[in-house]
């Protein structure tokens, strides 16, 4: 195993949760195996990975880098800007820092500072987390040496010779899960002897999910029913307004959950959005899932990831189009169908895998012996 000297590793990308935690996850794995490996994280300034980065204990660099926007408007104009100073602020980091191997997990600065990467002749690796392979995932796969996927069938995306199918990463504290609802009811506050759903929008939320479930409060009003509700902390104050001025005792909304391994202990009906990381931990958790795919993501991808489950019959999906008129009512089905939950909840627990970081610190390290 590579051990000569310290091996200087950098890690870039980010935006989401879906992003950063399996970044951290990888780095955590890396250093469990070698732990005076030296680390540095390229994000994008203003975004998650800023915050949850360092708490984690990793430096990291920002990027001013921005998405391109598909629709006419006045932000796309400071893009380029955006990205050739990014551009230039990659080169330095590279630089300064040195890396031995670059990794890219997706997001808006995992292209600035990979390309730049690239030029210097530094290996690279991929992690692409969804079913459906990313714009530039697939600009920087030919300069990759190693792209470690979740999903079978992406030699449509990239070169077969290259992939390595290792699964996503996931937080730690899921995987660590001691599996023990009560414990879980009772950090929440949630009675025990009824049934729960959990409502999950992503780290940010999701209006789609929020308003279906304002919607449908009067249907969820049960005796037999309690709903635990991360709505984002965008949302939050209008959110929980509006529960308790109906009066709805059942319910419980929270901006953001941190300890999301205890609220999928506590779960029966879990309904969350499809982003990789979401599915990933869904999996290991093995809990009956509605996705509702965001439709404001590229590509499409998160469908794409739904689709995957579907088709293996280890979750239900709406659309997003459809979710206000039916997901309240799915979910209350699917409360009432013991034996629909626990088909459910058997397929998906079969497409876990709680080793995707180590696997891919392994490719890593075999970066590394090979240099």
């Amino acid at each position: 195993m590579y051990r000569q000297k310290t091996s200087r590793i950098l890690i870039g990308g980010g935006g989401t949760g879906g992003h950063v935690f399996p970044a951290i996850a990888i780095a955590d794995a890396l250093k469990e195996s070698s732990p005076e490996t030296e680390f540095l994280f390229v994000g994008a300034l203003g975004k998650l990975e800023m915050e949850k980065v360092p708490e984690a204990g990793y430096s990291i660099e920002g990027l001013p880098v921005a998405g391109f926007q598909r629709r006419i408007t006045f932000r796309n104009l400071t893009f380029f800007y955006k990205l050739m100073i990014s551009m230039l602020r990659s080169r330095k980091i590279i630089r300064q820092f040195h890396p031995d191997v670059a990794i890219g997990v997706g997001g808006y600065a995992s292209g600035p500072i990979l390309k730049a990467a690239a030029r210097k002749g530094i290996p690279i690796l991929i992690q692409e987390q969804n079913s459906y392979a990313g714009v530039t995932n697939r600009l920087l796969a030919r300069s990759a040496r190693t792209i470690c996927v979740a999903y079978e069938g992406m030699d449509r995306y990239f070169p077969a010779q290259k992939i390595v199918i290792t699964g996503n990463p996931v937080r730690q504290q899921v995987i660590q899960s001691q599996g023990d609802p009560r414990r879980s009811r009772r950090e929440f506050g949630l009675d025990e002897g009824k049934k729960i759903c959990l409502v999950v929008g992503g780290s940010l939320g999701a209006r789609t999910l929020n308003n279906s479930f304002l919607d449908g409060m009067d249907k969820m009003d049960r005796e037999d029913l309690q709903v635990l509700w991360q709505c984002g902390r965008f949302y939050y104050d209008d959110m929980e307004q509006k529960v308790k001025a109906a009066g709805k005792k059942n319910i419980r909304v929270l901006p953001f959950i941190s300890r999301m391994d205890l609220a999928y202990e506590a779960a029966d009906v879990i309904v969350s959005r499809a982003g990789a990381l979401s599915i990933s931990e869904l999996c290991l958790v093995g809990k009956p899932a509605i996705l509702v795919p965001s439709p404001n993501v590229a590509e499409d991808h998160q469908t794409h990831n739904a689709e995957a489950l579907v088709e293996k019959k280890a979750a239900l999906m709406v659309s997003d189009s459809e979710a206000p008129k039916k997901l309240v009512d799915l979910m209350l089905g699917l409360m009432e169908n013991e034996q629909l939950r626990e088909e459910l909840s058997s397929n998906i627990s079969q497409l876990g895998v709680p080793d995707a970081a180590q696997r891919i610190a392994a490719e890593v390290l075999k970066i590394l012996e090979r240099k």
